[in-house]
């Protein structure tokens, strides 16, 4: 009975020895890990500035702000045309230095409507795209007529001379209107650089949205949204999707004093 006794009290006292030790231990962890945290005094950048992120290689376009390129608005909140409607005429000038309207095209069976830029990284992937888009439908009565809503005469890069030469460099087979009175983007509702408005002979807007389902490569498309709306309109049928969510930069119009 006493040696039962005696090895109880040994081993009671070797786990109470076994528990200081591991209590020292973790303070000691807790101890370290609280002064890593703390860091050398003057590590920490003053108070509301952080660090620059480093996010790798990003492949695509620059980030163009905390923005998304989807457009977020609907149809009703942005509060331009709708499917259905009639867009008006207007005479805005090309960079060939004339003025253009949409009855200046002849024999015309609808209008391929694009609001795009010089500077945007979504404009210029779609810039061949649009040239390949009027060269294959003007013949067919659906020509191209492109749109700078964020022409500025004090912008170096999207200013009306800094257009033509945009046009002369890729060869612009389409005309290239500038909306220097910002008063054309507004009543269509283009809120993205590109943004469609696909209309009739009649002018009346039969699809509005993205060109394409990918902007990044045009190698990858699954689905031409533009080009099977113009399809069905040439059939006299209506196009099976008529709305999708434009994909491009906000459009950036000038502040007036």
């Amino acid at each position: 009975m006493k040696k039962f006794n005696v090895l109880t009290i040994a081993l009671i006292f070797t786990l109470g020895v076994l528990t200081s030790c591991k209590n020292k231990s973790e303070s000691k962890e807790k101890e370290v890990v609280k002064q890593e945290h703390k860091g050398p005094k003057g590590d920490h950048p003053p108070k509301g500035e952080h660090p620059p992120k480093h996010h790798g290689d990003r492949k695509g376009p620059p980030p163009g702000g905390n923005h998304s390129p989807e457009q977020t608005k609907t149809l009703e909140e942005i509060g331009g045309y709708k499917i259905g409607e009639t867009a008006t005429d207007f005479k805005l000038k090309n960079v060939d230095g004339n003025l253009f309207s949409l009855s200046s095209i002849e024999n015309a069976k609808g209008y391929i409507v694009v609001f795009t830029c010089n500077e945007c990284p979504f404009a210029k992937m779609y810039e061949d795209r649009l040239e390949e888009l009027h060269k294959k439908y003007a013949p067919q009565g659906f020509s191209v007529v492109a749109i700078n809503p964020n022409v500025n005469a004090n912008s170096d890069k999207e200013s009306f001379e800094a257009m033509q030469t945009r046009a002369k460099e890729k060869a612009f087979s389409f005309v290239y209107l500038a909306d220097e009175n910002q008063e054309v983007f507004p009543k269509y509702g283009a809120v993205r650089t590109p943004h469609v408005f696909l209309l009739d002979a009649e002018r009346k807007v039969q699809y509005i949205g993205t060109i394409d389902d990918n902007a990044r490569s045009a190698s990858d498309v699954k689905t031409k949204y533009v080009e099977d709306a113009i399809d069905a309109l040439l059939k006299g049928e209506k196009p099976e999707t008529n709305f999708t969510k434009a994909i491009g930069c906000p459009v950036k119009p000038v502040k007036k004093a």
